[in-house]
C-alpha cells in the first residue's frame, strides 16, 4: 500500500505561527537527552523571545517562511521552517556587499523526506533570485548527514569548512559554508 505524499505550500512565517515554529526548531536542534533534558526549557525560551523579536521587527533583510502541510479537511499543519537573510561581506566596512544567507531549515519529524525542506529550499532559491541575487549560502555541520545530502542534492556545493584548530579547541563538529549558484529553470 503506498501513502499518498504530503502537499506543502509555503509562505512568511506570522506572529501567531510562533507556538509551532518554536516547537519544531527546538525539537529538530536541540536534544532532550542526557544533561539537556534539564537545560531544555531554558533553550526552548530562548528560541521564542528571538524568533518572537524578529517576527514582530519586521527587519527588511529577514524573511522566515513555514511549509504548510495541506490536508483534505483539515486544518493546515505548521511542517517546516526556513530563515532567509541578508548578511554583509564585512560588516565594519561602510558599502559592503549583502548576499543571502539560509538559517534554521528545521521539518518536523512526522514530516521529514516528504518534500518540505526542498519545497522551503526552492521558495528562498526564487525569493533570492527575485531579490537580483545569484548566489546562495548556508552552513551545514559536518556531522549532520541527511542535511548535507539534502543541500548536496538540491545543488549545494562546498566553499569552505571552520578551520580545524578552531572547531578542536570548542570540541564542536566542523561548520561547512555550502554555496549555490542560482539560476531560473527555462520556461
Amino acid at each position: 500500500m503506498s501513502l499518498n505524499p504530503l502537499t506543502f505550500s509555503v509562505r512568511p512565517a506570522q506572529l501567531n505561527d510562533l507556538a509551532d515554529l518554536v516547537e519544531v526548531l527546538s525539537d529538530s536542534f536541540y536534544p532532550r537527552t542526557g544533561l539537556m533534558r534539564w537545560f531544555f526549557p531554558i533553550l526552548r525560551m530562548g528560541v521564542y523571545e528571538d524568533l518572537r523579536s524578529r517576527l514582530r521587527a519586521l527587519p527588511s533583510d529577514y524573511l522566515c517562511l513555514v511549509a504548510m502541510v495541506i490536508a483534505p479537511n483539515d486544518k493546515p499543519i505548521l511542517a517546516g521552517t526556513i530563515e532567509l537573510s541578508l548578511r554583509s561581506t564585512n560588516p565594519f566596512q561602510f558599502r559592503s556587499l549583502p548576499y543571502p544567507y539560509l538559517s534554521n531549515l528545521a521539518v518536523r519529524s512526522l514530516s521529514r523526506r516528504q518534500g518540505a525542506a526542498q519545497k522551503l529550499l526552492d521558495a528562498c532559491e526564487t525569493i533570492a533570485l527575485d531579490l537580483g541575487f545569484q548566489n546562495l549560502y548556508l552552513h551545514v555541520m559536518e556531522d549532520n548527514h541527511q542535511a548535507r545530502q539534502l543541500y548536496l542534492k538540491a545543488g549545494y556545493e562546498a566553499q569552505q569548512p571552520d578551520s580545524f584548530w578552531h572547531c578542536w579547541f570548542l570540541r564542536h563538529p566542523r561548520k561547512l559554508l555550502l554555496h549555490k549558484r542560482l539560476s531560473r529553470p527555462p520556461k
